[in-house]
């Protein structure tokens, strides 16, 4: 692949759906656009993006998980992964139903969903299922939110700044606000 020349359509679409963190998603939804791709098809390449990392993510995961119980530096990782999933599904109990664990996902990442997913005892099938629900919600809010901005502005690369910034800047100022409120209850 040439960087100065990108694959368009629906697999340069799915390429950058396939980036796990950063500008994938405002981008991906902006090159779709360009492309002619509808909203629809922009769901349906970005569902299988999330198949792509349950498939990418999931043996990782059962990797890092058996190596942890014989390499002592990933067996730390591994309890600072366990007590990172413990601390985000706190607020939910510690029998979180279905509903928290896709709220998870759609508040963290679907990676972090799937780990709160297998931690509560669900298998590959239903953690992954409950995962993707929480991201296909975020990524439903991100895609309306980017072509709305981008309706606007009529400019992608700030349309992406932006998206990107709100993107990293509103759940802390929302995980700020809920402390605030929880100190004056």
């Amino acid at each position: 692949m040439n960087p100065a020349h990108p694959p368009a359509g629906a697999w340069g679409v799915l390429m950058l759906f396939c980036i796990p963190i950063g500008g994938g998603i405002p981008a991906g939804v902006l090159l779709a656009r360009s492309c002619d791709i509808g909203w629809p098809a922009m769901i349906i390449l970005y569902f299988v993006s999330d198949v792509i990392l349950a498939c990418v993510f999931e043996p990782v995961l059962k990797l890092m998980i058996a190596v942890g119980r014989r390499v002592e530096f990933l067996g730390r990782v591994t309890a600072a992964l366990k007590q990172a999933v413990r601390k985000t599904t706190a607020p939910y109990g510690s029998a979180a139903g279905p509903l928290a664990l896709i709220l998870i996902a759609f508040g963290v990442d679907p990676m972090t969903g799937r780990a709160a997913a297998h931690a509560a005892g669900h298998g590959f099938l239903s953690g992954w299922a409950i995962a993707i629900t929480g991201d296909m919600f975020y990524f439903t809010l991100i895609m309306v939110s980017t072509l709305r901005l981008n309706s606007l502005l009529g400019d992608g690369t700030w349309t992406t700044v932006i998206i990107m910034a709100a993107m990293f800047i509103v759940p802390g100022l929302i995980k700020r606000w809920r402390e605030r409120r929880g100190r004056a209850a």
